[in-house]
């Protein structure tokens, strides 16, 4: 299935069962929040290029080619394109990729669907509320989980610690 279709059929199933992505709010609380549907040139007039390319074209950046891939404060990731947080720098870890590298994702954060480019089974992983693309999921992670989210830095917007999350866009 295609990002499209998916969007289709969610936006089929919000009306019926309002299936909720999750904000972890600042006061450590989860609060359901509803998909968030725009056309591909709404994201593209609100994005810069290569943030658009990989998020809703699944480009991918060029390895060691984005700053968070070595951000060490702590702090939140949140999706660049909706400001959904979606992992955190206690969670993070350095791959040797090039990309910045997670262990664990935001629980209900995140989606994933099966992607067989490039002659491979792989794991696409995508904001569950923007449907934005994010990266690759593999399992040569480290302990506990053994996983590692592998994220294209232009998909994701660092925030400090000490700053408030941003709004969610709307």
């Amino acid at each position: 299935m295609n990002r499209r279709n998916l969007l289709l059929q969610l936006t089929g199933l919000t009306a019926v069962s309002a299936l909720p992505g999750y904000l972890r709010a600042a006061s450590n609380q989860v609060k359901a929040t509803a998909p968030l549907i725009k056309s591909k040139a709404t994201w593209k007039a609100a994005l810069p290029d290569a943030s658009y390319r990989v998020l809703f074209e699944e480009d991918t950046e060029r390895p060691f080619s984005s700053p968070l891939a070595h951000e060490k404060r702590e702090g939140r990731y949140v999706c660049a394109a909706c400001n959904l947080p979606l992992f955190t720098s206690a969670h993070k870890f350095d791959s040797g990729t090039g990309w910045p590298s997670f262990w664990q994702a935001d629980e209900g954060a995140i989606g994933t669907r099966e992607d067989r480019s490039f002659f491979s089974l792989r794991t696409e992983y995508h904001c569950a509320r923007c449907g934005g693309h994010q990266g690759h999921v593999f399992d040569d992670g480290p302990a506990p989980t053994g996983l590692r989210y592998c994220n294209n830095g232009v998909a994701l917007r660092f925030v400090p610690g000490a700053e408030a999350l941003p709004a969610l866009v709307s």
